[in-house]
């Protein structure tokens, strides 16, 4: 069965996923911060370790969001460009005044589209990162067969994506907070409570690990990893292309 946030609403999973998107992008980062706890930042960081020795020119953030990943790549690697990608409008809205106030509008570009349908040249890209968008994907496998398609040959390819914990206590803890107390949170400051209760049902049905790792090979990767981050609350999956 898929998971979608608004299960009452006859509509597509893309369709609200860019709705709930629009609902929380005023409170997007804020959440973000609160609900993480700060960790948040520490994972984007991790997530462009993954690329830096490739030294990338050109980079693809998709599913950017508010520009996080991409404002940390342009601070950290100075690529000559970088090209940020979200279905949410209103997210890249939000994105765009950070980036203006940082001056970064030479080097990011945010535009709006779907990542299953990627409209850029076979080949293009040095790399491409993804922070929790993957997860959002309506068709996931063409979801990441456009990503390697865009790819250039041996490029590198970063997701960050929450996961399971396995051990004791912080599985435990993990799921009370996450099915009890983040929807919770979620609601009282975004005014939506279908977003945070949609984060735990959609991490829950994700495939994780081994799992992720067989799909990322299926659609044309190579030297697929899984590095576990913070006893277990999220992963970042690296690859290249074939």
């Amino acid at each position: 069965m898929e998971v979608v946030p608004y299960k009452e609403k006859d509509t597509t999973k893309k369709e609200q996923v860019q709705e709930m998107f629009d609902n929380i992008a005023p409170k997007y980062d804020l959440l973000n911060r609160v609900l993480s706890m700060g960790i948040d930042i520490l994972w984007r960081k991790k997530l462009i370790s993954k690329i830096v020795k490739s030294k990338p020119n050109l980079v693809l953030d998709v599913a950017t969001g508010t520009a996080d990943v991409a404002i940390e790549i342009a601070k950290s690697l100075k690529p000559s460009k970088i090209i940020g990608l979200d279905l949410s409008d209103l997210m890249l809205n939000e994105g765009r005044k950070k980036i203006k106030d940082l001056k970064l509008e030479h080097i990011i570009e945010l535009v709006q589209g779907d990542s299953e349908n990627l409209k850029f040249p076979d080949n293009t890209f040095d790399a491409i990162t993804v922070a929790f968008g993957v997860r959002n994907f309506e068709n996931l496998e063409k979801g990441l067969f456009e990503m390697q398609r865009v790819l250039k040959p041996g490029a590198t390819i970063a997701i960050l994506e929450f996961s399971k914990p396995q051990n004791f206590p912080v599985k435990q803890l993990y799921k009370f907070y996450f099915n009890s107390i983040l929807p919770k949170l979620g609601k009282w400051v975004s005014k939506d409570s279908a977003a945070y209760t949609y984060l735990p049902e959609s991490v829950q049905n994700f495939p994780q690990g081994k799992e992720f790792l067989l799909i990322l090979e299926k659609t044309g990767y190579k030297n697929c990893q899984c590095t576990s981050l913070t006893f277990g609350i999220s992963s970042i999956y690296s690859a290249q292309k074939q």
